[in-house]
């Protein structure tokens, strides 16, 4: 009979914990056959743990009934501590703050009679928790550091990690920085131990948040980079987060390159996603960056777009930077009017925000005067009665005090009431007057900021003009003048037929270089005024390759340099006089810098559903430093292999070129073994952003 009755309870506490781990039916099982005494409170509370754990609170709330009762019964004050803890650490989760903080005061007095540093240890942790939760940020961290110390004695990893990132998030918002890092730090540490990948991941992403507002930029990407390094597969949500912000890091160095990489990646996902908070960070950050590289019109764009979604979401501290670059970009464009109204706006959003936190900015706290004892919020009986009796003794001494006080003030404000206003009719008309001087200064300021960047616009235009009478009155000349002599010698009939023969190659690559030149100076002008807009359509990139082979023929021929042709039938979709610059221009840097016996390769193919261009060499190839000199504003040239010479504005317009038709352009090469400039572009329409 026994045996029946244990195998029906057996199965039905099978049936109850059948979603439940092994070690929750074991403890139930266990719990069913235990005598009613202080081992069977001890098991249950090992079961109310485990269930705590899995959020499982309804269940667990029925067996704390049950054991509670029973430690009642038996009088078992550590058991009653312990059962009321956890039913506060309930209560807390389910937001119902005042019983939890009742049960936690409960709990705490009996681990006082017990001296139970630990139980106290946990208890001021978990109140310091629901205090700093409801913005109590310097009760929260005196009970949470007056845990700290036991638990690393007891190094307890849980309740640590729990108390570290408690810790971390009160000073961060008391404005408390360097000790809200300290702590980011320990729990980071505490949690690499417990293979808390999500916490890890939570920590490393707050201390590049943190370091970034340090100005510390460096250490900020390199926490963010932790954070990708730690989802090496492709996670949108850790991805559409980390690559704007990591995005802007590299913005503060003028790393533009790595800065728009992670940008416009994290635009892309974002945008997919519909993430609205990544979306603005990068179109904020994006625009910024094209601000600097003064590519006014699509910085506008994107940042008229971040003003929309940052009103959208209430996202004040955004907007601020979408106000301050938005005054910033119709200064340089000479709107002194809208920059005037980005101003104002700039600067009443940012009293706001600092009238809304200027209570948590004046709270300062230093741990040094700070009570870290673990009872240190309870005053001794004597104290208590002593004070009770002082404040009964004088409660109706200072509610008279208070009365005469009371009608003394209620006088006094009738007289400063009537100065009050006598002082406000005087002084309105001066603060019209001051308001309406300080919108003349504010305006006079944008103005000076305008002048300031039209000065510098105007050196660069005369930079330019230099350069291109520099230009004109070298190469253009001696290409113009040798073709000049040798028209001369032709009037004069100077030349026999086979001088005549001889010539011609040279004059025909003076005129090729006078023509190359012409046309590079034209198109990088008219780039420098931004003036140039592609017109694409479909076009067959065989074509355009057999059209400059033949412009090239004989300078081939002449400097003995074999041509070799792997290009296919394909389509490419950008503007084709474009792309007809920039093959033209890399087939004679390819001739430029390749000697007698030297080959050239020029190929196209399929990759990713883009065309990709290639045009090799086994020429002298160019070193590293000078390859990081290439495809800049500033013209880098050096001289062919026959002595050819060059403007350095080529791979300029190239890279101008490619970039205005959705493309890419790059280049690898090793000294003495050649160079290869691969050419991306879209096979189609691109779709809108």
């Amino acid at each position: 009979m026994r045996k029946i009755i244990t195998l029906i309870i057996f199965i039905c506490f099978l049936k109850s914990g059948f979603s439940q781990n092994s070690d929750i039916d074991s403890i139930s099982i266990q719990l069913a056959f235990q005598n009613a005494d202080t081992s069977k409170v001890n098991t249950s509370l090992k079961l109310i743990e485990k269930l705590y754990e899995i959020n499982d609170y309804d269940r667990a709330l029925k067996y704390i009934i049950e054991s509670e009762k029973l430690s009642y019964t038996l009088d078992y004050k550590k058991g009653i501590a312990e059962i009321t803890y956890y039913k506060s650490l309930i209560y807390a989760q389910k937001n119902d703050y005042i019983n939890a903080i009742d049960g936690y005061t409960k709990s705490k007095d009996i681990f006082n009679q017990l001296k139970d540093t630990l139980g106290i240890a946990k208890v001021n942790n978990s109140i310091g928790l629901i205090e700093i939760k409801r913005g109590n940020y310097a009760k929260g961290l005196q009970y949470s550091l007056s845990a700290i110390r036991e638990l690393e004695k007891r190094r307890l990893k849980n309740d640590l990690r729990l108390a570290y990132n408690n810790l971390a998030k009160a000073y961060y918002n008391i404005k408390d920085y360097d000790n809200s890092i300290e702590f980011y730090l320990k729990a980071l540490q505490v949690e690499q131990q417990l293979n808390d990948k999500k916490g890890t991941d939570i920590s490393n992403s707050r201390l590049a948040e943190l370091y970034s507002m340090k100005k510390e930029h460096r250490k900020s990407i390199d926490y963010y980079e932790k954070v990708l390094v730690n989802n090496p597969t492709n996670n949108d949500s850790i991805q559409s987060v980390i690559y704007p912000k990591l995005g802007g890091e590299y913005l503060q160095f003028n790393d533009y390159d790595n800065a728009n990489r992670y940008l416009e990646e994290g635009l892309n996902i974002n945008r997919r996603i519909n993430n609205k908070d990544g979306l603005l960070t990068s179109l904020i950050n994006l625009g910024n960056l094209n601000l600097q590289q003064n590519k006014l019109a699509i910085a506008e764009v994107q940042l008229l777009e971040a003003g929309d979604i940052a009103e959208d979401i209430n996202n004040e501290i955004e907007l601020l930077r979408h106000y301050k670059l938005m005054k910033t970009l119709d200064s340089i464009r000479n709107r002194f009017d809208k920059a005037f109204v980005w101003q104002r706006k700039y600067y009443d959003l940012k009293s706001n925000l600092t009238n809304s936190n200027g209570s948590i900015q004046d709270e300062t706290i230093d741990r040094s005067e700070l009570d870290l004892s673990l009872n240190f919020d309870e005053n001794s009986p004597e104290q208590n009665n002593v004070t009770g009796n002082k404040e009964n003794a004088e409660t109706k001494k200072d509610f008279d005090r208070l009365q005469l006080i009371f009608y003394a003030l209620l006088a006094a404000l009738a007289i400063v009431s009537t100065f009050l206003i006598l002082i406000y009719l005087k002084r309105n008309s001066s603060l019209k007057y001051a308001q309406e001087l300080e919108e003349k200064n504010i305006k006079i300021e944008l103005q000076n900021e305008a002048f300031q960047e039209q000065t510098k616009h105007l050196e660069n235009v005369n930079n330019v003009k230099d350069k291109l009478f520099s230009i004109i009155s070298h190469d253009l000349k001696d290409s113009l003048s040798s073709i000049n002599s040798f028209i001369d010698l032709l009037k004069d009939g100077s030349l026999t037929r086979a001088e005549f023969d001889n010539l011609i190659p040279e004059l025909s690559e003076n005129a090729n270089n006078a023509s190359l030149l012409l046309f590079n100076l034209l198109n990088w002008s008219k780039s420098q005024m931004q003036s140039l807009k592609p017109n694409p359509s479909l076009f067959d990139v065989q074509e355009v390759f057999e059209d400059k082979v033949k412009l090239v023929e004989q300078r081939l021929e002449s400097k003995g340099i074999e041509l070799v042709d792997h290009t296919l039938r394909d389509f490419a979709y950008a503007d084709r006089s474009m792309i007809e610059i920039v093959i033209q221009n890399l087939l004679a840097n390819a001739l430029k810098f390749s000697k007698k016996g030297d080959k050239i390769t020029i190929s196209n193919h399929i990759s990713n559903g883009h065309c990709i261009i290639s045009v090799a060499d086994t020429g002298i190839g160019i070193s590293r430093q000078n390859i990081e000199k290439l495809f800049k504003n500033n013209s880098f040239t050096t001289v062919g292999t026959n002595n050819e010479k060059g403007t350095g504005l080529g791979l300029s317009i190239c890279k101008e070129l490619v970039e205005l038709n959705s493309g890419k352009i790059w280049v690898e090469s090793t000294v003495n073994v050649g160079s290869t400039f691969y050419v991306q572009l879209p096979k189609s329409k691109p779709t809108a952003a």
